[in-house]
C-alpha cells in the first residue's frame, strides 16, 4: 500500500512539474545552440530567423522532440523603454530531430536596438539573451546598404552559385541594342507574357510587352526588397513571367541566343533562372500572407518517419498526362500508392473515368512516407516544399529545373523515377523493403534543402543574378519610353529613419 501511495505522489509532483513549465531534466539549456541570421542586425529579411539544436546535460545533440510539450520560447523587445515596436513572435517551430526554429516579424525599426531572449522554460538557453545593437530595420524601411560586398558578406553569401554560372557562361557579353530589338518582336506579341526592367539608381522601371503580364507583381515586388536592403546595379533586362522558358537558339547559332530571365529553365533553351515566383512570394509574404512558405514548412512535417503511412503520395492538378497515369496506377495499386487529381481543366473528359479527389492541406501530405513529384506544365513548384518535408521523395526525371536542382543528387536526396513512371511501383517497392536506406535518403535530401532554401540565400541568389547580368552588359541602360517607375508600398517610410552616411536616392 505505502509503494502504492509513493508511486502515486511521486506522478503527482511529475505532473505537477510539468504543468508549471519546469524543463524535462534531460535537456541543458546552458548547452543548447542558438546561431542564425536572425540574431544579426544587418540581416534585413520580411522575417528574421535563427535556429536551436537542443542538448542533454552530456553535451551530445538531441536528434528528437523532447518528450513533452515544447517549453522553449522567445522573447523580443527593445533595447530602449522609449522605443515602442511591433515584432509578431509566434511559437518556436520544432523540426522533430532535436533542433528549432525561431521566426519574427518586424513591423518597425529600432534605434537602439534588440533584446532577444532564448528561454527553455525560465532558464536563458546558450547565450541568451543577445542584444542586436541598432539600427534594426524592418523589411519596408528603405536603407539600402551602399556596399554590395559588406551586404554579401553580412548574409554569408555563396562565393559562387553553380547554375548562375552555367547559365551565363552562354552570354560573356549582353548587347543590349540587340536585346531592344530582338526581344519585342520575338516574345513581345499580344500572346506575351515579358516585363521590359531597367535599374537606374537604386530606382526599378518597367514596361509590360504582351497581354499576359499580371504575374509583374511578384517580379516586382522582390526587386523592390532587394532595393530598399542594397544598391542594385544599374541594368536594363526582360523578364519572362510565363510558364515556359522561351530561348531555345543555340550558342553556335548566328544569331545567338538572348538572356532572357525566366522562373524556369529547360534542358533545351539558354535562360537564366531566378527562384519562382512561388517560393520568393511565400518568402515575402510568411507570417502576414502565405501559410506555407520554405520556414514554416520545416515544423509541419508530420509524424515521425516510424509513423508515416508506407504508400507514396501525390495530389494536384491535370496539369500532364502522367499525372493521369499516377491515378490510373493508384487505381490499380491502392496498397502502394494514393494518388488523386484535384482539379481538371487539360483534360476534362477524364474525370469521370478518374474522379476527382478532395483538396487536402499541404502539411497533411507528410502523413505518407512516400512523395511523388511530377511535372506541371513545367517544372513541379512544390519541390522544394517536399524536399523540405522528412518523407522521402520520388523525383520524375525532367528536362525541367529551378535554380536549386544543380545542387541534389539521385540517390542520395531522392529517388529518380522514369519520366514514364514505368519504374515507380518499383522504386516505392524498393523504400518499403530498405527503409533504412530510404530513411538515410530522405534526411539527407530534407538537410540539404534546408541549407539551399534558406530565406536570406534568395536574396543573394537574386542579387548574383543581377550583378552577374549588370557586369556583362556592353551599353549604359537607360528609361525607355513607355516605362513607368515601380514605387515602394506606401509604408516603406514607417517609422524608419535611415542611419546611412549619406543619402543614396537620387532624384532623376
Amino acid at each position: 500500500m505505502r509503494r502504492l501511495q509513493r508511486a502515486r505522489l511521486l506522478a503527482l509532483q511529475l505532473a505537477l512539474l510539468v504543468a508549471s513549465g519546469a524543463p524535462e531534466a534531460q535537456l541543458s539549456a546552458p548547452r543548447s545552440l542558438v546561431w542564425g541570421p536572425g540574431l544579426q542586425a544587418g540581416v534585413v529579411l520580411p522575417v528574421r530567423y535563427f535556429y536551436l539544436q537542443a542538448v542533454n546535460p552530456e553535451g551530445q545533440n538531441l536528434t528528437r522532440s523532447p518528450p513533452g510539450q515544447t517549453l522553449f520560447r522567445v522573447v523580443i523587445k527593445s533595447l530602449s523603454p522609449k522605443e515602442l515596436v511591433r515584432i509578431h513572435v509566434p511559437k518556436p517551430l520544432d523540426r522533430n530531430d532535436g533542433t528549432f526554429l525561431m521566426r519574427y516579424r518586424m513591423y518597425e525599426t529600432v534605434s537602439k536596438g534588440l533584446k532577444i531572449e532564448v528561454l527553455y522554460g525560465d532558464e536563458h538557453v546558450a547565450q541568451s539573451p543577445y542584444i542586436l545593437k541598432g539600427p534594426v530595420y524592418h523589411e519596408y524601411c528603405e536603407c539600402p546598404e551602399e556596399d554590395p560586398q559588406a551586404w554579401q558578406k553580412t548574409l554569408s553569401c555563396p562565393d559562387k552559385e553553380p547554375q548562375i554560372e552555367k547559365d551565363f557562361a552562354s552570354f560573356p557579353s549582353i548587347n543590349l541594342q540587340q536585346m531592344l530589338t530582338e526581344v519585342p518582336k520575338r516574345f513581345g506579341d499580344e500572346r506575351g507574357a515579358i516585363v521590359h526592367y531597367t535599374v537606374l539608381n537604386n530606382h526599378i522601371y518597367r514596361r509590360s510587352l504582351g497581354k499576359y503580364t499580371d504575374f509583374k507583381m511578384f517580379s516586382d515586388e522582390i526587386l523592390l526588397s532587394l532595393a530598399r536592403k542594397v544598391l542594385l546595379p544599374d541594368l536594363e533586362f526582360y523578364v519572362n513571367l510565363g510558364d515556359w522558358p522561351l530561348e531555345h537558339r543555340k550558342v553556335n547559332e548566328t544569331p545567338g541566343p538572348l538572356p532572357i530571365i525566366s522562373w524556369c529553365g529547360s534542358l533545351d533553351s539558354q535562360d537564366v533562372i531566378l527562384p519562382t515566383y512561388d517560393i520568393t512570394h511565400s518568402t515575402l509574404e510568411a507570417l502576414r500572407g502565405v501559410t506555407n512558405d520554405l520556414l514554416s514548412i520545416q515544423g509541419n512535417t508530420g509524424p515521425s518517419w516510424i509513423n508515416k503511412t508506407e504508400k507514396a503520395f501525390f495530389r494536384g492538378r491535370d496539369s500532364r498526362e502522367e499525372r493521369l497515369q499516377l491515378v490510373q496506377l493508384s487505381k490499380e495499386n491502392p496498397q502502394l500508392l494514393d494518388a488523386g487529381i484535384t482539379g481538371y481543366f487539360f483534360f476534362q473528359e477524364k474525370e469521370k473515368e478518374l474522379g476527382k479527389a478532395k483538396l487536402i492541406g499541404f502539411f497533411d501530405f507528410f502523413k505518407y512516407k512516400y512523395q511523388v513529384n511530377v511535372d506541371g506544365t513545367v517544372a513541379a513548384y512544390r519541390y522544394p516544399y517536399l524536399m523540405l518535408g522528412d518523407s522521402l521523395v520520388l523525383k520524375q526525371d525532367s528536362p525541367y529545373y529551378e535554380h536549386f536542382y544543380m545542387a541534389l543528387k539521385p540517390w542520395k536526396h531522392y529517388i529518380p523515377i522514369k519520366r514514364n513512371l514505368s519504374d515507380l511501383l518499383e522504386k516505392v517497392e524498393w523504400a518499403k523493403e530498405n527503409d533504412e536506406e530510404a530513411k538515410k535518403i530522405a534526411k539527407e535530401g530534407q538537410l540539404t534543402a534546408r541549407d539551399l532554401l534558406q530565406p536570406h540565400r534568395l536574396y543573394c541568389y537574386y542579387y548574383g543574378v543581377l550583378q552577374k547580368y549588370a557586369e556583362r552588359q556592353l551599353s549604359k541602360p537607360e528609361i525607355r519610353d513607355g516605362m513607368e517607375l515601380v514605387p515602394q508600398p506606401d509604408d516603406s517610410a514607417s517609422l524608419c529613419q535611415c542611419h546611412r552616411k549619406r543619402p543614396l536616392r537620387q532624384e532623376l
